[in-house]
Order: C-alpha cells, then sequence, then structure tokens
C-alpha cells in the first residue's frame, strides 16, 4: 500500500487531509457559478448586466456573492469608474486566467459527456429500482 507523506513540514499543502487551508480553495473552486463565472469572464472584461444575462439562471444575489468571493480570493478583479450611474466591470486577474483554463477544461469535458451521464444514470436507477433476485 503507498502512503503519500504528509508534505506540509516541507511547505506544501495536502488538500486530503482536513485541516489543509487549500481545502478552501477547493470549495471555492468546485461552485458551479465560480466555475460558470469564470468561463464567462475568459474572454475579457464584462458588466454584471452582460455576466448576468451570459449566466442563464444564476440571481442577482448569487452572482453578487460569487463576484465577491472571487474578487476576495483574487481571481477577479472589479473596476468602478465615476459616471451616474456608477459603471463597474469585472475581469479576471492574472491568477484568475491561470485557472480558467482548468475551469474550462471541465466545462467542456461536461458538454462533450452529459449523453454518457445521463445514460449511466438511467441504467443505475433501472438497476436499483429492479427487485433483489435470489441468486
Amino acid at each position: 500500500m503507498h502512503t503519500v507523506p504528509d508534505l506540509r513540514a516541507h511547505g506544501g499543502a495536502d488538500a486530503f487531509l482536513r485541516n489543509c487551508a487549500s481545502r478552501a480553495v477547493l470549495d471555492l473552486l468546485t461552485n458551479k457559478w465560480v466555475c460558470l463565472v469564470v468561463g464567462a469572464l475568459r474572454p475579457g472584461t464584462m458588466r454584471f448586466g452582460e455576466l448576468r444575462r451570459r449566466l442563464d439562471g444564476v440571481t442577482q444575489k448569487m452572482l453578487t456573492q460569487t463576484l465577491r468571493d472571487l474578487e476576495r480570493a483574487g481571481l477577479v478583479h472589479r473596476a468602478v469608474y465615476p459616471s451616474v450611474p456608477p459603471r463597474v466591470e469585472y475581469s479576471l486577474t492574472p491568477l484568475g486566467q491561470n485557472v480558467a483554463g482548468l475551469m474550462d477544461a471541465i466545462r467542456v469535458w461536461s458538454e462533450e459527456h452529459i449523453d454518457d451521464i445521463r445514460t449511466a444514470q438511467e441504467a443505475y436507477d433501472t438497476k436499483a429500482g429492479e427487485e433483489l433476485q435470489p441468486v
């Protein structure tokens, strides 16, 4: 059996350990809306209304919270321009651009394999719905 060493003593992180701070990053990145916001911002700067229209189904509250979380984590830059009404634009920081490729790959994989996943789910549900047969 292979045991992975605890890398924290050497300055590393190990998300498999319950107290590792990297779990907070995983929590952030595994949020559906985070993945979609990062993907929407990958091509370039967008205003709040543009993001909301692009992300079908997101509420104003959820989009606001997601953008705040991403800004706090250093993945999104929020620029406010003095005008009436104030103009606010969002863009990915270099760190956000860095993770955007991973998020985009997950989205693309999801789109490409949705039929496989649905087929597997239907097969599972059918099998689970059958009565146990004596051997």
